[in-house]
């Protein structure tokens, strides 16, 4: 009998099986490099949307009347709490290359220490809130840039 026919088939079948597997296991890396970029986008897109939020809160709040200083203290913290940072920050922390969140939290940082600022009575606008403002708009375009690379999207070019 014969071997070398049935020999080159079973070759032939395995090389054809293998450059299968092969195949279906890049197209798989693939799909879960791009769903896990994907989660990604969306959970910076939240978290900056809350930074955002929280600012624009604090800010309102900051411009209100309030009957004392603790009335005031109260608002300025409870307008934070209601915009989802927190949740957002902790989905940050999950998902999030080592570089995007330390930068995430300096950025959630820097929105404390002015949400504390204007709960201490520093006006909006004033010069003791101008240095507060500029360190967080640096954090969150170091932010931004950090986000913007590891989803490989370019840098704008205008922050």
């Amino acid at each position: 009998m014969d071997w070398m026919p049935l020999l080159s088939t079973l070759t032939g079948a395995v090389i054809g099986i293998t450059a299968t597997l092969l195949a279906d296991r890049r197209r798989w890396q693939r799909e879960e490099a791009r769903h896990a970029r994907e989660v990604r986008r969306e959970v910076y897109t939240e978290f900056v949307s809350a930074l955002k939020a929280a600012g624009e809160e604090i800010r309102a709040v900051a411009l209100g009347d309030h009957l004392s200083e603790s009335a005031r203290d109260a608002a300025v913290r409870e307008a934070v709490r209601g915009t989802g940072i927190y949740t957002a920050s902790e989905r940050l922390w999950l998902v999030g290359p080592p570089q995007v969140v330390a930068a995430g939290n300096e950025a959630f940082h820097r929105l404390r220490t002015l949400r504390d600022a204007y709960a201490r009575g520093v006006a909006v606008g004033s010069a003791e809130a101008a240095p507060l403002i500029a360190q967080r708009r640096a954090a969150m375009a170091r932010m931004r840039h950090l986000m913007r690379a590891d989803l490989g999207i370019g840098p704008l070019g205008i922050e």
